[in-house]
């Protein structure tokens, strides 16, 4: 059997499945996103030391942190549509090799133009990678082990912007941060051939047990409809209001991947060691936020509540937490602005979760999975444009992250009015349309 048309179990197909190959799958394409998230955090924790090398002003840095998400913004939909056309195998594995390359050119730039270019570049390349884990989740992972599943790729990022604070400021101190992009970058590489060579979709794994397969595929979603153009899939309320929340979320979370290590070190005066060991607390709280926001929402849809219950309880629930991050704005001591940004990053995380369902759950068809995942993720990341640059021009004013912390804090609320309001019913686009069609038609006949 399948689910039913609220999203909860109508006795789940095998609900004992034979293998859990699908989890090694999952492993190995965390491992992916947070090797991506370590080489897009290394220039945050690279940024104190390469601005004394290179003489960047406050502003100049927020230029530079924002150059990525420039790019990273606009390929988000033609990376989305290339992971629908070709599948997460190649465009996965292309995308690690170009950001491991640009990575790389990063440690041989000597200006700040050529640091731009190569970030830009960053940006681009990088951009199906996550369009391309929502799509592989989609394609391995049963409804009832989705959020799960996506919380787990999604925590790779916080998993590899955690690690990047002591591994990168490690390297930096060991062989300089010239050299600390060339071997980031190499890493990358060797994950993009590894990749290639060794994914496949379920039916054509040979690793994969034929009882797993089937497993999966008696738990898929309906294809309730044919692929809608990005077109339609703009003007549909639910991906606007995706959009949107999205772009809260990101606000929030980009702090901890752009102007945090600055923020920690400038206002409480720490050394490389100390902050390297204090730094990587929110990224904790995070990774622990993101499994208990997937866990909450699979459980909530076993249990049979709807799609929308699931997903709206960590998403609203989690932007509100967020909001958290404007109390470190008055906290007199490390701790205690630890303590508010940790539930901040805890609660975005929560959120992140049942965000990266979504994409499966309101696709009208498997083949809109990373088109949608592409489009959320476009208008998310004008956060990572916005933000880094904001912060960067009222630093150079105000000489202070008050008012930018509290700004994120207001954008935390904001995002969970979305959630709570504008997001509709969560069930496939063009359900609630066909079905009062047909009712239509039963009361002519």
């Amino acid at each position: 059997m399948s689910l039913n048309s609220n999203g909860s179990p109508a006795a789940f197909q095998a609900s004992k499945a034979k293998g859990k190959f699908r989890f090694v799958i999952l492993t190995v394409l965390s491992v992916g996103i947070a090797i991506n998230y370590i080489d897009r955090a290394a220039m945050s924790v690279a940024m104190p030391f390469m601005s004394q090398e290179l003489h960047f002003s406050p502003t100049d840095s927020g230029l530079l942190l924002s150059a990525f998400f420039w790019s990273y913004v606009l390929f988000q939909l033609p990376g989305g549509w290339l992971v629908d056309k070709l599948g997460p195998r190649i465009t996965f594995a292309v995308s690690s090799l170009g950001w491991g390359l640009a990575t790389a050119a990063c440690g041989l730039a000597s200006s700040i133009a050529a640091l731009v270019g190569f970030r830009f570049v960053l940006g681009a390349v990088e951009a199906p990678s996550y369009p391309a884990s929502s799509s592989t989740v989609t394609r391995w992972f049963p409804r009832q082990e989705r959020s799960f599943a996506a919380a787990t790729f999604n925590n790779g990022s916080k998993i590899g912007g955690t690690l990047a604070i002591p591994i990168i400021s490690f390297l930096i101190a060991l062989v300089g941060w010239r050299m600390t992009f060339v071997i980031s970058g190499v890493v990358a590489v060797v994950w993009a051939l590894a990749w290639y060579l060794w994914y496949r979709d379920p039916r054509d794994h040979k690793t994969v047990t034929r009882e797993e397969v089937e497993f999966i595929e008696a738990n898929q979603d309906p294809q309730t409809g044919d692929p809608m153009s990005v077109r339609q899939l703009l003007g549909q309320r639910a991906v606007q209001a995706m959009m949107a929340g999205f772009f809260c979320i990101n606000f929030v979370s980009y702090f901890f991947f752009t102007w945090f290590p600055t923020y920690l070190v400038e206002t409480f005066h720490l050394s490389l060691m100390k902050f390297g060991l204090l730094g990587m607390l929110p990224g904790l709280a995070a990774i622990v936020g993101g499994w208990c926001g997937g866990l909450l929402s699979d459980s909530l849809v076993r249990r049979g509540y709807s799609l929308s219950v699931a997903r709206k309880i960590p998403l609203v629930g989690g932007m509100l937490g967020s909001a958290t991050i404007g109390l470190a704005a008055f906290s007199p001591t490390v701790g205690l602005a630890l303590a508010a940004l940790c539930f901040a990053n805890f609660a975005a995380t929560f959120a992140s979760a049942a965000l990266w369902a979504l994409p499966s759950d309101v696709a009208p068809n498997r083949a809109n999975v990373a088109t949608i995942g592409g489009i959320q993720n476009m208008a998310a990341n004008l956060a990572g444009i916005i933000s880094p640059i904001l912060i960067g021009v009222i630093m150079q004013y105000t000489h202070s992250f008050v008012i930018p912390l509290e700004i994120a804090g207001v954008i935390g609320v904001v995002g969970a009015l979305i959630y709570a309001f504008w997001l509709p019913r969560v069930q496939p686009m063009g359900t609630e349309s066909a079905a009062a069609l047909e009712g239509n038609l039963r009361r002519e006949v």
